[in-house]
């Protein structure tokens, strides 16, 4: 259900609507660049993306869901093999240990599924609301909002959230975007800040939204 607010006025959503449209336009194909099969592999590969590119995790899951297709071969399984083969995904103990804990638990608790509800998702070791959102937009096709550094830089930028806290954004975005569009704008809005809306050099003269952006000198 869409949130309340009056924080809000209908200046800042037109100019969200004409900021999602241009979007659309310029970044057609909205969707998560991580390689998965099952809601299991997508949940396993976002845990692993954390301070990773998606390009690494990409390169490492094949051959890791080869030799642990699910839940109960992590548990099952060598933990010092899983180690090796999430090795270039860094911080590898805790990725580690978090995915074969959460593994025990969606056996113990979930029959071996992923969960379709957030709060399921988030109690999971080592998944927090950015993974849990990841997984119910992507994998359920559940209207939910990402809020990764991407997103979190390019709502400050365009105004969309003056909020660092990326529940308090995820709020603010959701009350900004149509229902139906949370999972692909919020994935837009990523995809325009890691190709466009750049950290350090942000690419303005380049940018479709430089004259909706109140960040633009």
């Amino acid at each position: 259900m869409k949130p309340k607010t009056n924080q809000s006025n209908q200046k800042t959503r037109q100019r969200t609507a004409l900021i999602l449209k241009r979007l659309e336009q310029s970044i057609p194909d909205a969707d998560t660049a991580l390689a998965y099969e099952t809601p299991f592999q997508l949940l396993i590969a976002t845990i692993l993306s954390a301070q990773c590119t998606d390009v690494r995790v990409n390169q490492v899951t094949p051959k890791l869901f080869k030799t642990f297709p699910g839940p109960k071969d992590f548990i099952q399984g060598d933990p010092e093999l899983v180690i090796e083969l999430i090795r270039s995904t860094g911080f590898f103990n805790n990725k580690a240990k978090n995915i074969i804990a959460a593994s025990r638990q969606l056996i113990e608790l979930h029959d071996g599924k992923v969960p379709e509800n957030l709060e399921d998702l988030v109690s999971l070791p080592g998944v927090g609301r950015k993974t849990a959102n990841v997984v119910l937009g992507t994998a359920f096709g559940r209207p939910s909002v990402v809020v990764d550094t991407h997103v979190r830089r390019v709502s400050n930028r365009l105004g969309l959230s003056k909020s660092s806290d990326p529940e308090k954004i995820e709020h603010d975005l959701m009350c900004l975007l149509p229902e139906k569009k949370w999972t692909s704008g919020a994935h837009r809005l990523l995809l325009h800040g890691r190709y466009t809306c750049k950290a350090r050099k942000p690419m303005c003269d380049q940018c479709v939204l430089a004259d909706l952006c109140p960040s633009v000198a």
